[in-house]
C-alpha cells in the first residue's frame, strides 16, 4: 500500500499578480524613501549649536515616525489585498509506493 501526498497550490489571477506587485513595489519605494531621508538628514545632525542639534534630532525622529507609520498602514492594506486575491486552492494528490 502506498502513501498519499497532498500538495496545495494557488494560482493567481490578473488582480492577484497586480496587488502582489503593488505590495512589493510599495515596500521597495518606502525603503528607498526612508534611506534617502536618513542620508539627507545625516549631515545636519552634527551641525550648529546644541539647541540646533537637539531640534534636528527631534525633527528626524518625528519624520522617521511619520514615514514608518505610512509604511505600516500601506503595507497592511496592500498586504491584505495581496492575500485576499491569491487565487483558488488547488489540491494535488499523488500516490507514492
Amino acid at each position: 500500500m502506498g502513501q498519499f501526498v497532498r500538495i496545495e497550490r494557488r494560482k493567481r489571477g490578473f488582480f492577484g499578480w497586480l496587488f502582489l506587485l503593488l505590495f512589493v513595489a510599495f515596500n521597495v519605494l518606502m525603503l528607498v524613501w526612508l534611506a534617502s531621508y536618513w542620508i539627507a538628514i545625516g549631515p545636519r545632525m552634527s551641525e550648529g549649536s546644541a539647541a540646533a542639534q537637539a531640534g534636528s534630532a527631534i525633527g528626524a525622529t518625528m519624520g522617521t515616525g511619520l514615514i514608518l507609520s505610512m509604511w505600516t498602514c500601506g503595507a497592511i492594506i496592500l498586504g491584505l489585498f495581496a492575500l485576499l486575491t491569491r487565487g483558488r486552492k488547488i489540491v494535488i494528490e499523488e500516490r507514492y509506493e
